[in-house]
């Protein structure tokens, strides 16, 4: 009886063991996937500037999301003033610009991520005679000392010129490099985005306006500027002088979720996605 009682014992303890086996295992198992679920990002993340950086992040953003489901990348425009606002405020994890820093933004502490450069593209409608202008041409065109087509070789029609609004990278960029602090002639016609822009020169022959290289297309001509063609090569060696970086603007040390998304903008794929329309930078 007492051999029976030992046996049973034994049996007991047996299956006593194996059932702690398995609940430690079965904890270390979920730990491990809780472990391994804690360290993958998640979260949103706010862009928020440039007109002409915004349709480059959408495009990087929705490559981002299908590799990363658990971060959503929101994406906004508002003019690059507006994105070094968001980023100096919070408002946005992400300020964009496609152009430098004022002096007065300097001190805002932002820390300056270059994720492209872009040409500045001088554009006419597709049936304009011109082809090729000095940059002091172009000066003068859009501070209002040229006003007819035929003072620069064209057709003799007066030029109707197209810039961007107030707080614009893209106008703020052409500017500071085109109009080394001038002024724009006082009727120009303001539009507020680079569709804008486009549609506004490809319903006018005598138009000429300026937007970001990469969003040129059939609808108006890119003209020449001392005789070279906005490219990839001649925007990131420099000879065409029309040029600017696209920003991606900072404040302390980003999140989680932004760091993954600055961190797969400047890698492999998202310097691909880059170089389809830009030049990229990595």
């Amino acid at each position: 009886m007492l051999t029976f009682k030992k046996s049973k014992l034994a049996v007991l303890l047996v299956f006593t063991l194996v059932a702690m086996v398995a609940v430690i295992g079965c904890g270390k198992s979920e730990n491990a996937a809780d472990k391994t679920g804690s360290n993958k990002p998640s979260g949103t993340v706010k862009v928020a500037g440039s007109t002409s950086v915004q349709p480059l992040v959408d495009d990087l953003a929705d490559k981002f999301m299908e590799k990363n489901p658990d971060i959503t990348v929101s994406v906004q425009g508002g003019g690059s003033s507006a994105g070094v606002e968001s980023a100096n405020q919070g408002t946005a994890q992400i300020g964009t610009s496609s152009r430098n820093l004022k002096d007065e933004e300097k001190g805002y502490g932002l820390t300056e991520t270059v994720i492209a450069k872009d040409g500045i593209a001088v554009i006419v409608n597709s049936a304009n005679q011109a082809d090729n202008l000095t940059l002091e041409q172009v000066k003068n065109i859009f501070n209002g000392e040229v006003k007819d087509w035929s003072e620069v070789g064209g057709k003799k029609g007066a030029i109707t010129v197209v810039v961007r609004e107030e707080g614009s990278g893209t106008r703020g960029a052409f500017e500071e490099i085109v109009l080394k602090g001038g002024k724009f002639i006082a009727n120009a016609v303001v539009q507020n985005s680079t569709g804008a822009i486009k549609t506004a020169v490809s319903n006018d022959p005598n138009a000429i306006g300026f937007i970001s290289a990469g969003s040129v297309d059939s609808n108006v001509k890119a003209l020449k500027v001392d005789d070279i063609t906005p490219s990839e090569t001649t925007i990131l060696d420099g000879s065409y002088k029309i040029s600017r970086p696209f920003l991606f603007l900072t404040k302390g040390e980003p999140d989680t979720a932004t760091k993954a998304f600055i961190d797969f903008v400047l890698g492999e794929e998202g310097q691909k996605i880059v170089s389809e329309k830009y030049v990229k930078v990595k």
